[in-house]
């Protein structure tokens, strides 16, 4: 309450309750798709630090290989 009486203020609709429910569903319809678009981003995003660092992974195993060179006589 902001200081005012309780009594001075008007009653409370269900008009006035559902339009505010419908105030409130929109805001949350918009925040969850914007929580969804950054999910996307972020699992691709993810996605393509694990591709690379297997790849890396791969690069450095096979450069570290132990080499045996046999030679026949």
């Amino acid at each position: 309450m902001t200081g005012e009486d309780v009594s001075s203020q008007a009653p409370i609709d269900r008009s006035d309750l559902e339009a505010k429910l419908r105030e409130i569903e929109g805001v949350v319809v918009d925040v969850e798709e914007d929580v969804q678009s950054k999910g996307t981003y972020v699992a691709i995003g993810v996605a393509v630090v694990v591709v690379g660092l297997v790849a890396f992974g791969i690069w450095r195993r096979r450069r570290n290989r132990i080499r045996v060179e046999v030679y026949h006589l």
